[in-house]
């Protein structure tokens, strides 16, 4: 193949316990999965009754990764940042119209994640019913720590996910209280598009969404999955 220039580096997450790492293919992410932070979000109706999952899209290469404290760029353009503590799915293998029943065979194991937000131009775009993508696509948006191969974390269907910022607890949840839980959520983003190995799934985040400044130091976790440790920088 005679390609114009050299194509671009793959982006790539650490596997706990390995020297190999995970090669990025897209990064999909569901939205207010947790009733409480639909409610903090002010979305009433999604808080009250299960309606059909939402996703959303960030470049593969936005994700960012690292062995200790993982470095993140306060974004421009926002003078809001806001995190949000998730479990992130790794997929080791992909289909369309994947049952519930088969979803769990798709995947490669768990990692903790950082969806990150530009605040204030994602609700100037809700006003105007314009597209998120520059509120949530931005380079260094997905933070993710190691993956926890399913060998070892098993399937988590519940457990503790929190996050602290500069020591003093933010967010506190557990897996359990999804709207919609992992199998499921894979079933459902397979009938929109193939999924394939080296795709992410950020899950949603808990309530207690906030902001943050540069100079900001963040840990997080999940039980049975790790932790990740951040500064924004």
């Amino acid at each position: 193949m005679n390609l114009v220039f050299p194509p671009h580096s793959v982006a790539t997450l650490p596997i706990a316990g390995s020297e190999q790492r995970f090669p990025v293919r897209r990064i999909f992410c569901v939205g207010r999965n947790y009733a409480e932070h639909a409610r903090e979000m002010g979305a009433i109706d999604q808080a009250e009754g299960r309606e059909p999952p939402f996703f959303f899209s960030k470049p593969g290469d936005a994700v960012v990764s690292g062995e200790g404290e993982i470095g993140v760029a306060y974004p421009p353009l926002t003078a809001n940042l806001h995190h949000e503590v998730e479990l992130v799915v790794a997929l080791g293998a992909g289909g369309a119209n994947v049952t519930v029943d088969a979803a769990n065979a798709l995947i490669f194991g768990y990692a903790v994640g950082l969806d990150l937000t530009r605040r204030d131009m994602q609700a100037k775009a809700k006003e105007k019913a314009h597209p998120w993508d520059m509120s949530k696509g931005f380079d260094q948006s997905a933070v993710a720590g190691a993956i926890c191969p399913v060998a070892v974390s098993g399937h988590p269907a519940g457990g503790r996910i929190w996050l602290k910022v500069n020591g003093q607890a933010r967010q506190e949840g557990d897996l359990s209280a999804m709207l919609w839980k992992v199998a499921e959520i894979i079933a459902n983003l397979s009938t929109l598009v193939r999924l394939e190995a080296g795709d992410l799934i950020y899950t949603g985040t808990p309530a207690g969404v906030g902001p943050l400044v540069r100079g900001d130091g963040l840990e997080g976790g999940v039980d049975g999955v790790g932790t990740l440790h951040a500064r924004i920088v």
